[in-house]
């Protein structure tokens, strides 16, 4: 049964947006002999992965498992991940995606939330699966094992491209998660998109380093590649060094990396001795991306720097070709998505309704008012604006403002300032409590030499910025925080700040 009015799915299948085929269908229509993984344990072919997956999907069928149970996937990084995705749409389960880094009290809410047994590894980042499973009060737990499979496999996939086969989590950046539903239709509506805006071509190899159960992760090594029959690197977690090692070993032709991931590739000491000729094109976003250092990327790299602007909820909403002329690829979102029907609010707030929008959340009456406007339209909570030539800038979040004296400060547009230190490698703006302004704008940076607020404020006043978005406070951290879903924990700098200065 769809997720979406018989309406939708009639335009959008009309349209050319969504297609009845599954990532089954691609999988067994790639080249069997063909690589479909190069992953921590070990290379795979397309004949393998369609193979092992069936047999998985057989062996949850044999553990009595249903069409519609949910089943919450708990691995980092590798071929396994996307084994147990593939065998679950084959038997018709609904996955629930967990983050590799994911604590406890996530996962106990992630599985009381959506009733879902829960897969692990027999071990999972140094302790036993049965020990998760227990202290996260799992009804069920199952252990995923390659060398226990039935030896026959599932015949028919049980799946099609309109039903429910993912739940994914937001970050968790804020609180307990959301969990968001997704059906194949939603995510595959970026395979097209990636593939124009990047000028695709036959021979592609694509390297995620992204944690895989989050929207950008899932397009990127589960859904695109299959698409296309491009073999994907993945790493069982992100490690700089090791994904420069793995970029010149496999001549990576396609890069997926959050904002955070990117910035630590270029600060570390193996950059600048590291083979990366074989880059044309990095996909990258998921949060501020700064076009300095973006900039220095293809400077240093050769290849283009490229972005969708979107959500897990939201899908695609704009994205950058190699097309765009660089300044405008490099400080814009792109050009909006026509399908996507992107509008401007009153207060600037970008509200879309397109083929990549997500049905909502799962079981949240009250989040889903807030995401949706009685008129269908999504509500993403950044503010943004169009220029005369149809590109679009994104100039603040809704809920990312520091509120000083009663004047909102972006905190995006802070950052943007301070990201143009030559001394800045990496920065994130939050809000600092103030017993006399409410809120006071604090940078946390990791930098490549000494700074003092005092440098910083000489560097931006001789820049032109405006004193309103200069910050008032400087912490240096060696790394900035994440959270689990590969983006800059603006959560737990929040709670520092407010540790820090609650006696300023």
């Amino acid at each position: 049964m769809s997720e979406f009015p018989a309406s939708k799915v009639d335009a959008y299948y009309a349209d050319g947006s969504w297609s009845a085929d599954t990532i089954a269908d691609y999988v067994a229509r790639n080249d069997p002999s063909g690589i479909a993984f190069h992953a921590p344990e070990g290379t795979f072919t397309w004949r393998e992965y369609d193979e092992l997956s069936s047999r998985l999907a057989m062996s949850y069928v044999e553990q009595g498992f249903a069409p519609g149970d949910r089943l919450a996937v708990l691995l980092t990084g590798g071929a396994l991940t996307h084994i147990a995705y593939l065998a679950a749409q084959k038997a018709g389960l609904v996955t629930v995606g967990i983050g590799p880094r994911a604590g406890d009290a996530e996962i106990a809410h992630l599985l009381r939330k959506t009733g879902a047994a829960l897969a692990t590894r027999a071990e999972h980042r140094g302790r036993p699966g049965t020990a998760i499973a227990a202290a996260c009060g799992a009804h069920r737990h199952v252990l995923l094992d390659l060398e226990t499979l039935p030896a026959r496999g599932l015949a028919e996939a049980r799946m099609g491209a309109d039903d429910l086969f993912f739940l994914n989590s937001t970050s968790g950046t804020t609180g307990l998660p959301k969990v968001v539903r997704q059906t194949l239709n939603t995510r595959k509506y970026f395979g097209p998109l990636a593939h124009a805006a990047g000028r695709f071509g036959p021979d592609e190899v694509v390297a995620s380093v992204l944690p895989a159960p989050y929207g950008f992760g899932l397009w990127s090594a589960h859904v695109v590649p299959a698409m296309y029959g491009y073999p994907a690197v993945l790493t069982a977690e992100f490690d700089a060094a090791e994904t420069l090692r793995l970029i010149e070993r496999h001549r990576v032709t396609v890069l997926c990396a959050v904002t955070a991931q990117f910035i630590m590739l270029l600060n570390s000491p193996g950059f600048a001795s590291a083979d990366l000729s074989s880059l044309r094109v990095m996909f990258t976003g998921g949060e501020r991306v700064p076009p300095a250092r973006a900039r220095e990327f293809e400077e240093r790299t050769g290849c283009t720097v490229l972005q969708f602007y979107g959500s897990n909820e939201a899908g695609p909403i704009s994205v950058t070709t190699v097309d765009d002329p660089p300044q405008r690829r490099l400080t814009t979102a792109g050009r909006p998505i026509p399908a996507m029907r992107l509008r401007l609010l009153d207060d600037g707030q970008i509200s879309v309704d397109g083929p990549g929008c997500s049905p909502g959340y799962l079981d949240d009456d009250a989040a889903n008012a807030a995401l949706f406007r009685p008129d269908g339209r999504l509500l993403t909570g950044d503010v943004g604006a169009v220029d005369a030539d149809g590109y679009l800038a994104i100039t603040g979040r809704i809920a990312d403002f520091i509120i000083r004296g009663g004047h909102n400060v972006s905190a995006l547009v802070v950052e943007e300032a301070v990201a143009g230190h030559p001394a800045v490698a990496a920065v994130a703006v939050v809000a600092a409590p103030d017993p006399v302004l409410g809120e006071r704008a604090c940078a946390y940076v990791v930098t490549r030499a000494p700074l003092t607020l005092a440098d910083l404020r000489t560097h931006l006043d001789a820049g032109g910025v405006g004193k309103q978005n200069w910050p008032e406070h400087l912490v240096e951290l060696p790394v900035l925080p994440l959270g689990t879903g590969g983006k800059v924990d603006k959560a737990a700098l929040r709670a520092d700040a407010a540790r820090r200065f609650a006696q300023a």
